[in-house]
């Protein structure tokens, strides 16, 4: 597949965005705000920064994909299905016993998951592994997580900050979902994480800020921790919780709430709006 840039990547992520809105309201559940702000960078990283076979998901040489922040598979399940892993119509079981297509990210029926996630936290030191693993067996594979910043008061964060600044993983990069809200709240209240990029650079990472909505932007720093040597990366993004849905975005209400039918309507509504405009239609 050719690589995407740019405005090709932005129709694919609000796609990818009403693939997610769809599964959130036929389940009647799900984690929709924070889906909404990593869509992108999830979307950038499957359409044109890994090395991966949707063919082939277990090929022993591919990029790892982590999703830390487990619960935002209605932003990880869609890039997977528009990629090639499993058929979209899958997508229509989210959160059903009678599909495959769980709630939080799961390696075992999910095609294309490469960890299960859910407890926040644990993501990042699975991806801390991954990429020791990858170091001692001297493989060129890349490894990928994406954190939330209310994650980031989980203290096994740091524990894997550390390990992985100890044993220098420059093939580990770790994306902050900088959205500034978490499930109680904004995370300033709640328990305040800034300034993560200090925080990190003490942790002796290569720190990288941009705004996480600027596809151009997203690929440059991807590019960039690509040639960093001698310890990992992190990436820390500004982003919109409910990004391309008004009465979503900067709205600590929808972490983990679906809408009804009305409310429904609205956000593919606007979601439709944009993808036209996006496609010149």
């Amino acid at each position: 597949m050719e690589k995407l840039y740019g405005k090709q990547l932005e129709i694919m992520a609000y796609k990818a965005r009403l693939l997610g809105l769809d599964a959130v309201h036929t389940a009647a559940s799900g984690h929709i705000g924070g889906s909404l702000s990593a869509v992108d960078a999830i979307t950038t990283l499957y359409f044109n920064i890994m090395n991966i076979d949707p063919q082939n998901p277990h090929w022993d040489d591919r990029d790892r994909f982590v999703l830390s922040k487990g619960h935002c598979t209605p932003a990880l399940y869609p890039v997977l299905a528009l990629r090639g892993y499993f058929p979209i119509e899958d997508l229509k079981l989210f959160r059903s016993i009678k599909g495959h297509i769980s709630g939080h990210a799961e390696m075992r029926h999910v095609p294309g998951v490469d960890m299960s996630t859910g407890s926040l936290g644990q993501g990042i030191s699975a991806a801390v592994g991954m990429a020791l693993a990858g170091k001692v067996a001297k493989k060129n594979y890349r490894v990928y997580a994406v954190l939330g910043d209310g994650e980031i008061a989980e203290g096994q964060v740091w524990e894997a900050a550390m390990s992985a600044a100890k044993y220098h993983l420059d093939n580990l990069c770790a994306v902050v979902d900088v959205n500034g809200l978490q499930i109680d709240g904004a995370t300033k209240d709640v328990m305040p994480s800034e300034p993560l990029d200090k925080k990190f650079e003490a942790f002796n990472w290569h720190v990288i800020k941009i705004d996480g909505h600027d596809f151009d932007a997203l690929v440059r720093a991807f590019e960039e921790a690509e040639t960093v040597k001698g310890q990992p990366t992190v990436i820390l993004m500004k982003t919109v919780k409910g990004k391309g849905v008004s009465f979503m975005e900067n709205n600590a209400g929808w972490h983990g709430k679906a809408p009804n039918d009305e409310q429904y309507a609205q956000a593919k509504a606007e979601l439709e709006a944009k993808l036209a405009e996006l496609e010149g239609k």
